[in-house]
Order: C-alpha cells, then sequence, then structure tokens
C-alpha cells in the first residue's frame, strides 16, 4: 500500500499535564448538576462525519480530553473540525491527505480505532495503529481487523500497525462476532454503510450509544436498522450526505453521580440524566437503598434516609447491555463499602479491571480481591484520607467518590486520567459542595 509520502507522523497535541486532586471528604452532596454528552457516543459520532464530505455538526459534546485528542487526529489526516461555541462541534471531511493514524495518538486513546472502518469504508485505505487506552485487560482488535476483512478487505499487521485497504468498493456480507463488542459492533457498521450490498452484524451490541450512532447515521442516509436486539442490518450506499445531531447525555457520568450522593448521603438533582438507560443499574441501587426516582426532565436521587436506615448489601455482575455496565462496576464498589454486610463482585467484562482495588483498600475499605473476575466487599467500613493513584478513567472517578465519603483529605495521583472522560467534574463537585481542589503534581 504505497503512499507518495514519507512515512512519519504530524500528530502533536498539547501535553497533558499530570495533575493531583485533594478532596477533603465527609460534606454531605446537595444540590443539581447537569449531565454531559456520552464520551462512548461522542468519539463514534466524530469519526461516523468522515463518511461524507458534507459537514456534520453535533452539540451537546463533552469538553473532555478524548474528545480534544481526536480532533487533533481527525485535522492531521485532512478533516477540517470547527469548535464554535462550548460543546459544539462541526466537521467537514472533504478529502483526507494522509491517511494514518499515528502510534501517539492510539497510545493516548483506543477509541482511535473506530476511525479504521469508517476511513476504509470511503477512501479505500487507511494505516492504523494498534490502540492503548486504560489498562483494564486484554482489549483485542482482532475483531474489528476479522469483521473488515469478512466485508473484502485485505489487511496485514507490520510494526504495530494495521494496512488495510479496500479493493474497489468494501462488499457487504455476514459480520459474526464470536463474543459481544461495542466497538467492533460499531466499526462494521460503519464500514457497512458504504459497502456493496446488505450486510448483518451479529450479534451486535445493545448500548444507547451504538443506537444513537444508527440514529445519526440514518440522518445521514444511511440504511441502517437494528432488526432485532442482537442484530444489525446496513444496506450500503454509495453516498452519505452531512447531518447535525446531539449527543445522548451520558449515562455513566449519570451512575457516578448518583453513587455521589448514596456514599455521601446526600440529595441530587441530574439534570438531563438518561433514566432510560440505566435500568440493571438503577436495580442495584433499589437493593441497596438509594433512592432514584425521575421526573419530567431530570433524575432525583435521595439518600438522606441512609442516616437512619443502613444501606444493604448485595451481589453484582457485569454484562453486556441492557446488564450492569462494567464502566458503573467501580463506583458501585464504593457503594458496596458503605453498605452493612458482604458483597460479591463479579467483573465478567475485563479481566483487570478490579486491580483498582488495592487503591480503595489502602482508604481502609474491607475489600478481598478473590481473582481477576472476583472481589468481595465488606462493610459498612469507614474510610479515611490517603494518597492514592488512578490507573484508568473509571477507577479515577470512584477515587473521587471515596475521598468524599472518606474522613479526612485524600490525595489523588494521575487526576488527569479522568478529564479523558469527565467534563469539568471537579467543577461539578463543587457546585454540590464538596471541597476539592486540582492542583498540578508537586505542589
Amino acid at each position: 500500500m504505497a503512499d507518495a509520502r514519507p512515512f512519519h507522523w504530524e500528530f502533536k497535541p498539547e501535553p497533558v499535564a499530570r495533575e493531583v486532586l485533594r478532596i477533603e471528604g465527609g460534606r454531605r452532596l446537595e444540590g443539581s448538576v447537569s449531565i454531559s454528552g456520552a464520551k462512548n457516543a461522542a468519539l463514534k459520532l466524530m469519526a461516523a462525519a468522515t463518511l461524507t464530505g458534507e459537514r456534520c455538526r453535533f452539540t451537546n459534546v463533552p469538553e473532555i480530553e478524548d474528545v480534544r485528542v481526536l480532533t487533533e487526529v481527525l485535522r492531521d489526516i485532512g478533516v477540517t473540525v470547527d469548535h464554535p461555541a462550548p460543546n459544539v462541534y462541526e466537521i467537514a471531511s472533504g478529502d483526507a491527505e494522509w491517511l494514518f493514524v499515528p502510534l501517539e495518538a492510539a497510545a493516548k486513546m483506543r477509541a482511535s480505532f473506530i476511525l479504521l472502518g469508517p476511513l476504509l469504508s470511503r477512501f479505500g485505505r487507511v494505516i492504523i495503529s494498534n490502540p492503548g487506552g486504560d489498562r483494564i485487560g486484554r482489549r483485542p482488535v482482532n475483531l474489528h481487523v476479522d469483521a473488515m476483512r469478512a466485508l473484502g478487505a485485505e489487511i496485514e499487521y507490520r510494526n504495530g500497525y494495521y494496512f488495510a485497504k479496500a479493493p474497489g468498493r468494501l462488499r457487504g456480507g455476514p459480520v459474526n462476532f464470536p463474543q459481544i463488542t461495542v466497538m467492533g459492533t460499531e466499526n462494521a457498521m460503519l464500514a457497512a454503510t458504504l459497502a456493496d450490498g446488505h450486510t448483518v452484524i451479529e450479534p451486535a451490541a445493545q448500548e444507547p450509544e451504538v443506537d444513537d450512532l444508527i440514529e445519526f447515521l440514518q440522518k445521514m442516509g444511511a440504511q441502517v436498522e437494528r432488526t432485532a436486539p442482537n442484530r444489525i442490518e446496513i444496506e450500503g450506499r454509495r453516498r452519505l450526505r452531512g447531518a447535525d445531531h446531539s449527543v445522548v447525555p451520558d449515562r455513566i457520568e449519570t451512575g457516578t453521580f448518583i453513587v455521589a450522593a448514596g456514599v455521601t448521603h446526600g440529595r441530587i438533582t441530574l439534570e438531563g440524566a438518561p433514566y432510560d438507560h440505566l435500568g440493571t443499574f438503577l436495580n442495584v441501587m433499589a437493593e441497596v437503598g438509594v433512592s432514584v426516582s425521575r421526573t419530567k426532565d431530570a433524575i432525583e436521587v435521595d439518600a438522606t434516609a441512609a442516616d437512619i436506615t443502613p444501606l444493604r448489601s448485595c451481589n453484582v455482575e457485569t454484562q453486556p447491555y441492557p446488564g450492569l455496565a462494567t464502566d458503573l462496576q467501580p463506583p458501585t464498589c464504593v457503594l458496596l463499602t458503605q453498605a452493612t454486610g458482604v458483597s460479591h463482585v463479579h467483573e465478567s467484562v475485563f479481566e483487570d479491571r478490579l486491580e483498582w482495588l488495592g487503591e480503595l483498600r489502602r482508604m481502609g475499605a474491607g475489600v478481598e480481591i478473590v481473582d481477576q473476575h472476583h472481589a468481595i466487599i465488606e462493610g459498612p467500613t469507614r474510610l479515611h484520607g490517603a494518597e492514592v493513584e488512578i490507573g484508568d478513567l473509571r477507577a479515577g472517578a470512584s477515587l473521587i467518590l471515596a475521598a468524599l465519603a472518606a474522613d479526612g483529605v485524600t490525595t489523588i495521583g494521575g487526576a488527569h486520567h479522568v478529564h479523558r472522560g469527565y467534563e469539568k467534574i471537579d467543577a461539578k463537585f463543587l457546585e454540590l459542595g464538596a471541597r476539592i481542589e486540582r492542583l498540578a503534581e508537586g505542589t
């Protein structure tokens, strides 16, 4: 797959300074907070915009580090990305000058691999590096690669890069995954929208963010439909048009703030929260004893009764949607440290996602990591301030929750990781009455 340009990279995002959060816990959180657009939807929508040369406009885009990184990647390959107002992004992919996604970009954000499908389908070729991302277990991209090959792509792996090309045009056909994969489903769907013929994806991920992507693709003129809960069918088009779209609210951020009310025995109103996307998680909250109710435009969380009626232990297991989201397992674990009794946690999705519980144990939590997929939490335990370190995005937000519930001051290192997926999380907690400072590391 020859290219006249020399093989080098031009991706030059601003370096992310390491940060520390200093939190004084023990304060009840009360007030209202607005839920931002979903990280896991926004990134895929931005990638989908490369399927057309016409302008696409997105609102409710979270102002987070991952969006900034993907913006720079798109600009580097020749895509025009404008940011005319907060939470608004406009993308025009009239052409792509250099279809190369470098290792440095992928190491910062695994979701950069979502560009494989749309760039390959529209431009017929792409060079993309093996992705990085959070260290929460093996997340192989072979399922993505196999899906592209099922659609007729030729892909070679050399020196850490996938060299992909589509002779002529990708061809529709069956894409059968051996297991459910969210981003694999999205990559296959994006590739199939411009393929020649009919594509059936099974088993297709059922996450709300996938359906948000389907809705946007339909606005672009794509013939894509979920024909069964675990099946998506696409009839390829030759061209798609530009479209406007508002990013679906973030159910993971919503769950994080619900737990924040729970662990501080507080009362919080979550404005613009996606109640319908939280079924299994809300069942867990009800079992533990956190009151969550729905109003017309918000979710009301009231955990003040925990002062009188103790929270209750429960057993949880993560599963693909509509099961309990693996991204909500870490905050749920924090809540279970404050519940009376023994809780069993089964992390079925990622094998390293329970490692962060070692940091929670440093704060006094009664946690036993049984193996890579199982942990036992005994509560309630009185958490205390400590120096802890963030290892991944969701664990980072959960350590903030633990610090809010703890006695004394907690210092959280590596706090910059949290800004990858949560918009102004420290400012939102400040609005709810938390005592939280954001400092440069070493100060």
